[in-house]
Parts: structure tokens; sequence; C-alpha cells
């Protein structure tokens, strides 16, 4: 059988009749930001993995709360066995999300899978635990949202400030700057690229955004530097039609071991499986540091080489066939034994 890197050669990234789809119907291009009138397809939940985020979590829920939308959305927030108040925070917050909160962490991708499961709304925005979005960003999502569409958002990363309460950080003023994502504005080298594993002989600055033309020339299997499509799909803040993720079996729970290329997976897969992923340079948040910043990204760091092991081990094997069902056991059997309120 076809192993999903074969899968992802065929795959081009022309987005742009999808992306046309909205044109029509908002009346202004896809790179301009959206009317606050623009017709919204499809319902919208906002799925929001949490792990010890206490410092984080108020101000993400604060954001969401003054969110412009036209149409309401759903908001699940997956508490993944966190041992501080995390849970307590969520579950008290005017917004009043829906809170499900696993017996023990299971990992973020678990996580995910768990808030997939629960969600109503057709479209998913997946957001992280740390990332605090302007007014506009989610009616960005949900006024685009449209079948065989990954729409990718961007963060620029702020350090913890601690306000007068330790879950109420300072954030910077004014609106977050799109050039500060790494996808956007990139330095690296020299030296052995780990995710590629490309030799870089010196310093590179790039800009994979704009030298692939929005995403579009990353279809068949290309690479920017130590970029590929995949690489782009980044669950920080990103958005794609629910069911599609449920097709191709959700997140894999091998990488909750440690950090990162869990959604680069989601990405292959759902790329393989025909879908195409568009960036919403609209959609940019802040991303906030947690307080340990450096000793966590030590074991992020710590973690990443077994991950990617994983990761092109299973480019060499076939798509999952029955995706579809293995998610509805996996996910059912948590929810069984989670708590969920609201």
């Amino acid at each position: 059988m076809s192993t999903l890197s074969a899968h992802l050669g065929r795959q081009d990234n022309d987005y742009d009749q999808l992306t046309h789809a909205y044109e029509q119907r908002a009346g202004k291009p896809w790179v301009a930001r959206s009317d606050s009138g623009t017709p919204c397809p499809y319902p919208l939940s906002v799925v929001i993995p949490a792990y010890d985020c206490a410092y984080s979590i108020v101000a993400v829920l604060d954001a969401l709360l003054r969110s412009e939308v036209t149409q309401p959305f759903e908001t699940i927030v997956v508490d993944d066995g966190s041992t501080d108040a995390t849970a307590r925070l969520a579950r008290e917050h005017p917004l009043r999300p829906v809170l499900i909160a696993l017996p023990t962490r299971q990992g973020a991708p678990v996580a995910r899978n768990v808030g997939t499961a629960a969600a109503s709304g057709t479209t998913i925005l997946y957001l992280d635990a740390d990332m605090v979005v302007p007014s506009h960003v989610v009616h960005e999502f949900t006024a685009r949202a449209v079948d065989g569409l990954v729409s990718v958002g961007f963060r620029h990363n702020v350090p913890y400030a601690r306000g007068s309460e330790y879950h109420h950080p300072i954030l910077p003023t004014g609106e977050p700057d799109l050039e500060r994502d790494h996808r956007v504005r990139w330095w690296a080298g020299p030296g052995r690229m780990l995710y590629s594993g490309i030799q870089l002989d010196r310093a590179v600055e790039g800009r994979p955004l704009d030298a692939t033309d929005d995403l579009r020339l990353l279809g068949r299997g290309a690479w920017y530097y130590d970029w590929d499509l995949p690489r782009m799909v980044v669950t920080a803040m990103v958005s794609m039609p629910g069911s599609a993720v449920i097709d191709v079996g959700g997140f894999e729970p091998g990488f909750s071991a440690g950090w990162g290329v869990e959604d680069t997976h989601l990405g292959a897969k759902l790329i393989a499986a025909g879908l195409k992923v568009a960036p919403l340079r609209q959609a940019v948040g802040f991303h906030i540091d947690p307080p340990d910043a450096a000793a966590l990204w030590q074991q992020k760091l710590a973690a990443w080489p077994r991950n990617i092991d994983l990761y092109r081990k299973l480019l060499d094997e076939p798509p999952p066939e029955d995706g579809k069902r293995w998610f509805a056991r996996h996910t059912g059997s948590l929810l069984r034994i989670s708590e969920v309120f609201g």
C-alpha cells in the first residue's frame, strides 16, 4: 500500500477555489479583514487543551469573551489532569465554557481528541491555553470556514509578566505582530536542522510564508529550507472541519510522551486526504510564555528527537484506514471516565 509520504507527494496546495467561495460570499479578498456582517456558513467550536495553565487560562477566556462575532460559538476546555487551579478557573469563568476534566494527564494530542469528540460545531478552532486572541480573530475563522480547508493562524510570543494576580498576566498594548511568527520570519543555522535533517553551512534568515506564495508552493512534498506543508499546521491556532479530523483518526496519542510534531502529523494526514492549507494573516494572537519558560523549553528540546523519529516512521506507513472507528473507541472510553461541566 502507498505510504503517507507518497500520498503527500501527490497532493498540491492550490486552495484558491476554496478561498474564492469565501470571497464571493464576503465581497472582499481572502487577505482582507472580514466585515462583522459577513455570513458564517458553519457553527464553530473552540477546543482548548490545558495542563497547568492557571497563569494564562483566564486571559485566554477573557479574550474569547470579548470576541466580536455574529454567530455564537462553543468553547470547550479539556483539563489534562492539571495540578494547579486551571480547571477551577475555567469552570468559574463568565464565558462558561464546557469543561472536560480528564482523570489523569493524557497529553495534548489526547486532550484535543476528546474536545473534538465532544464538540457540536462543524468547524473546530484549536487554540492553546496560553494563546490570547484579539476580538476579531474568532470571526475571521468562522466567516472563512469551508469544507476541505485548514486555516492557519499565527502567534506572537511574549514573555510572561505577572499582573496583580498570578492568573492575570500583563500583555503588550496594541495588536500582535505577524512578523514575530517563525513561519513568517525565520532565522536558523549554521548546523543540522532537526526537522528536515538538512545541513546549513551558514546562518539563514528566511521568509517561509512569502517565499512559498502563502503556502501554495509547498504542495506535492515541496520544501523551503526546514519547512514543508505539514509543519505549517500549528495547533496554537488553527481551524479545520471536525469531520475531517475524525475521519483520519485525530491526533496520534504516541506523541503525548513528548512535545511537538503531533500537529504536523495531523496536518500530514489531512493533506494526504486532500485538504488544502491556507494562511490567515489577519489571525495573530499573543502566545504567552510560561513562567518557567527556560526549563520547559529544555524539556521540549529533549523530547523533540524522539517525536521526530516517530513521525518519520508514520510517514513510511500507509494512512490510517479506519480512523473514524478508532477515534470513536479512543475518545468514547475517555469521555466515560471524565467529569464534564457545563
